[in-house]
């Protein structure tokens, strides 16, 4: 496989605002406010009522929210929800009520366009027309199969982070989008923040070298508990890991670190128009912890680009300690910030390497809306206009060097770049065979325990 060179944005922009809400708090305040109008366009959709249709495959709050930021892009034609898929029938129909409420007759889901099962993704895609979306949003794990098979259906796709649960699955997303190049679909990240102007200046200041050498990055996100309690019964039951194992087990959606700080880790990767040759990293339980998952509650990393530059990342989920969510850039001209709490585009350069607010040099004007709309903005746009949208590879790498950062805290090693690409560690095997009744990758012991990586230990590259 070739080797990355470079982590550079390689789509139309879109914009990202200073907003104290996350896309969860979005939908449930039912928020439909779309970010600066689009100019008219004319379209460019083979389709009967000229609208883009959406399939949403996996019904969670995750999905429902970017539902929400699609069907708010104005200016370029009509775009409703076509059609939904889930394992689980009554989640489904409850997102599209809720979907409903929010959005109106812009939900066109009736009963026989709700798919229910393990291989309900493909109806939901097959039912779709070339130019339409479908919507990948369940759990990590089964994320590379859906994206692999709506892109050989030739149906563009937007995918939600993390995009893969292991290095084969990010491997999988990398094939898929060599074909979606091939083929011509598109296909939007949900790393939303690399559609934020304000972060967008700062990046062209760093280009002409305004800041001089980039030495340093510091990401962090630290913030407070999610321990998973027993859970009994349901425990190593497959649909219900599948729930309550998001965050909580590996295999099912990476493990809260990369599922939260792959945005940070990205924005590193970004600055330095590159991807990390090394890393390694330690981690550990808080003291008398009762988590019964798979997570530990500190990871600490060093990212080691290829001209020896260093990005310091660090999640802590503990009680009672100090909150941090913020990107920041060390320079050898000078000091900034580029990213702030819950994404906001907290952006400013300082006049020298003291990180004060009374030492701020310069600012971008204000983006204008959140990231996740103009994330949709973007990609809207592409599809009308049949521009060119492939944020596919880009992607799998930052989910790659996100795994890395885990492997290297869960091992106790030092683990390469090179052995990320080579790699082809799986937690999950079959799933195209998975049944209801299919035994889960991981299973708690007889206290609801489930097992804990161990340095020394522990395999996942």
């Amino acid at each position: 496989m070739t080797r990355p060179t470079s982590a550079s944005n390689s789509t139309n922009a879109g914009v990202a605002i200073d907003s104290p809400l996350t896309r969860r708090r979005f939908v449930q305040a039912g928020s439909t406010a779309a970010a600066t109008t689009l100019l008219a366009a004319p379209a460019v959709h083979a389709a009967d009522d000229q609208s883009t249709r959406l399939a949403l495959i996996g019904c969670g709050s995750r999905g429902s929210g970017a539902v929400i930021d699609a069907l708010s892009v104005e200016g370029y034609g009509p775009v409703k929800l076509y059609a939904a898929a889930d394992i689980s029938e009554q989640r489904m129909n409850l997102a599209i009520k809720s979907l409903a409420n929010k959005m109106g007759d812009k939900i066109d889901v009736p009963p026989e366009r709700r798919y229910v099962g393990w291989d309900a993704y493909k109806t939901a895609i097959d039912s779709l027309r070339p130019g339409d979306v479908a919507m990948c949003t369940t759990r990590a794990y089964i994320r590379p199969t859906h994206v692999e098979y709506a892109v050989s259906k030739g149906i563009n796709v937007f995918m939600e982070k993390p995009f893969s649960s292991d290095p084969a699955g990010a491997k999988q997303i990398l094939r898929a989008a060599q074909a979606a190049k091939k083929n011509g679909v598109k296909i939007a990240a949900g790393l939303q923040c690399r559609h934020s102007p304000a972060r967008q200046a700062l990046i062209a200041k760093i280009r002409n070298g305004e800041m001089g050498e980039i030495l340093s990055l510091q990401a962090n996100r630290l913030g407070g508990v999610q321990w998973l309690p027993n859970q009994g019964a349901k425990a190593n039951n497959l649909r219900e890991q599948i729930q309550f194992g998001r965050v909580q087990l590996h295999w099912v959606g990476a493990g809260h670190m990369v599922d939260y700080l792959i945005h940070q880790i990205d924005e590193c990767c970004w600055v330095k128009d590159a991807w990390p040759v090394s890393c390694r990293g330690f981690a550990g339980r808080a003291p008398n912890s009762t988590d019964r998952g798979q997570n530990l509650d500190l990871y600490n990393m060093e990212f080691t680009f290829a001209d020896g530059a260093k990005a310091f990342c660090g999640f802590r989920r503990m009680k009672e300690t100090g909150n941090d969510f913020a990107t920041y850039l060390h320079g050898t001209k000078c000091s900034a910030q580029f990213s702030g709490n819950i994404h906001a585009a907290t952006v400013h350069t300082y006049k020298d390497h003291r990180v004060a607010d009374s030492n701020i040099d310069w600012k971008p004007v204000d983006d204008a809306a959140t990231p996740w709309q103009y994330e949709w903005n973007a990609f809207i746009k592409s599809i009308r206009l049949d521009r060119p949208h492939n944020e596919a590879e880009r992607a799998a790498y930052a989910d790659l060097a996100t795994q890395m950062g885990r492997a290297a805290c869960h091992t106790g090693q030092t683990v390469t770049w090179d052995e990320m690409l080579q790699s082809e560690f799986s937690f999950c095997q079959n799933l195209e065979q998975w049944t209801n009744d299919t035994q889960p990758p991981a299973l708690a012991d007889e206290n609801g325990q489930f097992e804990i990586p161990i340095p020394g230990k522990w395999t996942e590259v």
